[in-house]
């Protein structure tokens, strides 16, 4: 007979929660706007300052682990940055092609707001199977660029 071990999304991600949130709310709680800040951007969330806030206010200005997980749920329903970055590509195709050149995309990876280094932008054109002088479907773009990545990289 053998112990079925849990190792399903879900408990990969509370732990990966659990482990993030103890680092850095040390006390056992969240008690600071800064701490669920950087708790929470450190797990890819993009919240605001104002979503911030009335989490926290929410709970009374402190954060068990429990209701940590409730926020993050509740956030996570919220925030779906795939359907954000298409939309933003949807709203600069005027000719509604669906399309971008490669090498637009690159000019746009490397030079807006944080930009890449080549050698990234090259590594994530490598990974989505883009050519520098061909055209990218943006949808299919950032599905491949969006996902998660493996636990083995």
């Amino acid at each position: 007979m053998y112990k079925v071990q849990p190792n399903d999304a879900k408990t990969n991600t509370n732990n990966k929660f659990r482990e993030c949130f103890y680092l850095f709310a040390r006390s056992g709680q969240i008690t600071s706007l800064d701490e669920l800040t950087v708790v929470m951007r450190s797990l890819g969330m993009s919240p605001t300052i104002q979503e911030l806030a009335g989490y926290l206010k929410g709970k009374g200005g402190k954060m068990s682990f429990a209701d940590f997980l409730e926020v993050m749920h509740i956030h996570s329903r919220a925030e779906n940055l795939p359907n954000e970055v298409v939309a933003a590509f949807k709203a600069g195709d005027a000719d509604k092609r669906g399309a971008i050149p490669a090498r637009q995309l690159r000019n746009l990876l490397q030079n807006w707001g944080e930009g890449l280094s080549a050698r990234e932008v090259d590594n994530i054109f490598r990974e989505a199977n883009v050519s520098n002088n061909g055209s990218v479907r943006y949808e299919d773009f950032v599905k491949i660029a969006c996902a998660p990545v493996p636990d083995y990289y």
